[in-house]
């Protein structure tokens, strides 16, 4: 009974985490949500009993992954973004997907939910077997993931390039700046 009501109020905080993440203006903040998110996605691996899974996503996610998040909205110099009423369409078909979704959820747990604990080591989860899945099955998945993980950045660096003030124009406005403070 305890491990359910665990289980029920990390997954919780991880709903509220990722609707927190879609809410919020400034993008630092969300990255922060998102790290709310990670970690009670460990939690929630940690009493299925899958302790490597977990520590992979606190090392590897909520660690490695959201340090190069907040690294690309630091490189792009992301601030505040413009807000917009939203889709009348989003609204009608979301609020209702919205709603089913959480009903199916909570019956989903109150009628397939056990009340006896899972012993240690009994669920797949050795780090030899995923280590199997990884690199052997799932090698090609992973790789590309790599990729497009790397290309994501070399495509934030370019952005940031871009729209990057040049030496010329940054030495321009700390003159003009200056002019402003002897004259005031």
């Amino acid at each position: 009974m305890l491990h359910l009501i665990l289980f029920s109020a990390f997954g919780l905080v991880c709903v509220a985490g990722a609707v927190n993440l879609l809410v919020q203006r400034h993008p630092i903040n969300s990255a922060l949500s998102l790290v709310v998110v990670m970690g009670s996605l460990a939690v929630e691996y940690l009493l299925m009993g899958a302790e490597f899974v977990a520590a992979v996503q606190v090392i590897v996610y909520a660690g490695a992954i959201m340090v190069l998040f907040v690294f690309v909205i630091m490189l792009l110099n992301a601030g505040e973004e413009a807000q917009t009423g939203g889709s009348v369409v989003a609204w009608i078909v979301g609020i209702p997907a919205v709603l089913v979704g959480g009903v199916l959820v909570a019956w989903v747990l109150i009628t397939r939910s056990g009340d006896e604990a899972v012993k240690l080591g009994a669920l797949p989860g050795y780090p030899s077997r995923i280590a199997q899945l990884l690199f052997h099955d799932f090698l090609l998945p992973f790789e590309v993931t790599s990729i497009l993980v790397l290309i994501a950045i070399m495509g934030a660096v370019v952005l940031a390039a871009r729209h990057g003030l040049s030496e010329e124009t940054v030495r321009q406005a700390a003159s003009q700046e200056a002019l402003t403070k002897r004259e005031g």
